[in-house]
C-alpha cells in the first residue's frame, strides 16, 4: 500500500540522452474496446446514479439559486485547501480566508506554501469563470500550470526537461513505483492524449465519466511537468466534469473527498498504472475510485438541498437552531451554517450559537477562535 508520506517525485538529468519514442502510444485511448470492454457491473449502477444527479442540477439552480451560490463559495475554499493539502501544501487555518480572496497579492504571503496556495486559487478561478468550454490542450494546461506557480519564482508553464520518477520510502529504502515517459516522449504523448480524448468524446465511445477517468489516469502517468502534476490532474478533472455538464464539482468539493481518502486515492492510481507502458494496464481501480467519489458528491449535494428545504419554516433563529441540532455535521464551522442558510445574517447565527452554548447543546472546539473562524461540536445528548 502506498502512502502519501512516503512519496517523492525525483528529477533525473539524462544530458539529452532520452529513450527512443515508440511508434504508437499504447495507452488507455489506443484501444478503447480493450480499455473499457471489461467494465465492472457495479459501475453501471453508480454511473446511473451520477446521471440522475446531473439531471436534477438545473431544477436546483432554478429553485434555490441563493443556496447554490453559497455552496459554490464554500466548495471553492474547500477545493483549494484540500487539493493543496494532498501535495503537502498546507497553510494556517487563520490565513485561509485572506488567501482565497481573489487578487490577494505578494504582500500577503509569508512563505512558499502560501504562494502555491494562492496559485491554485488562481487556476481554480480560471476554470470556474470559463464560459466558452475551452477544449483541453497542451497550451491550456500549461496556462493553468503557469497560474499554479505564478506567485513563486517561476517554474510554471513548461513541460519537464528532466526524467522524473515516482518513488516510495515506505519499506525503509527507495523503491521506484513508476517511471513516467521521458521529456522527449512527453512532447508527443501529451497532445496525442488530448486529441484522442476529444475524439472519443465526440464519438461517444464510452460514458463521459469513464473517458474523464482514463484521461486523468494517462495524464498522471505521463507526468508532464516537473512539479504540480497532481494538482494539475485535479484541475483537469474539474474542467472536464464541468465541460461535460457534471456541475456537482461547483457545489461539493471533489478534492475534499480525495483528501479524506488520500490513501485509497494513491493506491487506485498506482494499481491502474501497472503495465501502463505496455498498454496492458487495468483502468478500473482508478476509475472505480473516481466514480465512487463523484457519486458520493451527488449524494452529499442532494442531502444539502433536502436539508435546506426542511429549514424554510419558522423564524430565522429557528432555522439556524434546527440546522445546527439536526442537520449540521457533528463538528461544524461557522461557514457551514452560512452555506446552508444563505440570506441569514452573521449576527443572527452568532446569537443562536451563543444561546445553544449557554444551553450546553454545543461547545466551542478551539477557545482561541471566534466569529467566522470558530468551529463547534454538538455535545452528547445535546
Amino acid at each position: 500500500m502506498t502512502r502519501i508520506g512516503y512519496l517523492q517525485i525525483i528529477g533525473i538529468r539524462y544530458h539529452n540522452q532520452y529513450p527512443i519514442i515508440r511508434d504508437d502510444p499504447m495507452r488507455s485511448f489506443a484501444n478503447l474496446e480493450r480499455t473499457f470492454g471489461s467494465q465492472p457491473l457495479r459501475l453501471g449502477v453508480r454511473l446511473a446514479r451520477i446521471d440522475v444527479g446531473r439531471g436534477r442540477e438545473g431544477t436546483y439552480l432554478d429553485q434555490l439559486p441563493q443556496l447554490l451560490d453559497a455552496l459554490a463559495e464554500t466548495t471553492r475554499v474547500e477545493s483549494i485547501t484540500a487539493s493543496s493539502a494532498i501535495e503537502g501544501v498546507v497553510v494556517e487555518a487563520g490565513r485561509i480566508a485572506g488567501l482565497v480572496t481573489e487578487g490577494a497579492g505578494p504582500r500577503r504571503f509569508r512563505n512558499r506554501n502560501e504562494r502555491e496556495f494562492a496559485g491554485y486559487r488562481d487556476a481554480m478561478d480560471e476554470i470556474s469563470r470559463a464560459t466558452d468550454g475551452e477544449a483541453l490542450s497542451v497550451p491550456y494546461v500549461l496556462h493553468l500550470h503557469r497560474l499554479l506557480f505564478g506567485h513563486t519564482d517561476g517554474g510554471g508553464g513548461r513541460l519537464k526537461t528532466e526524467q522524473n520518477l515516482i518513488v516510495s520510502y515506505e519499506r525503509g529504502h527507495r523503491e521506484v513505483l513508476f517511471t513516467p515517459p521521458s521529456p522527449m516522449e512527453t512532447e508527443f504523448l501529451l497532445p496525442e492524449l488530448f486529441d484522442r480524448y476529444q475524439q472519443a468524446v465526440a464519438d461517444q465511445t464510452a460514458h463521459p465519466i469513464l473517458l474523464i477517468g482514463a484521461l486523468v489516469l494517462d495524464f498522471l502517468a505521463i507526468h508532464p511537468v516537473a512539479d504540480g502534476n497532481g494538482r494539475l490532474a485535479r484541475l483537469i478533472t474539474t474542467h472536464a466534469l464541468l465541460q461535460r455538464g457534471y456541475s456537482v464539482s461547483r457545489y461539493v468539493s471533489i478534492e475534499q473527498r480525495m483528501f479524506e481518502t488520500k490513501d485509497a486515492y494513491y493506491d487506485a492510481i498506482y494499481a491502474s498504472q501497472r503495465r501502463w507502458h505496455e498498454g496492458d494496464h487495468d483502468v478500473w481501480p482508478w476509475i472505480s475510485y473516481l466514480v465512487d467519489v463523484i457519486a458520493a458528491g451527488y449524494d452529499d449535494f442532494e442531502a444539502r438541498v433536502a436539508a435546506r428545504r426542511n429549514l424554510v419554516a419558522g423564524s430565522k433563529q429557528d432555522q439556524v437552531r434546527t440546522y445546527i441540532l439536526d442537520h449540521a455535521p457533528a463538528e461544524f464551522r461557522f461557514r457551514d451554517i452560512r452555506a446552508a442558510l444563505p440570506g441569514i445574517s452573521d449576527p443572527t447565527i452568532k446569537r443562536v450559537l451563543a444561546d445553544l452554548r449557554l444551553d450546553r447543546a454545543i461547545e466551542l472546539i478551539d477557545e482561541r477562535a471566534s466569529g467566522r473562524l470558530s468551529a463547534w461540536r454538538r455535545r452528547a445528548g445535546g
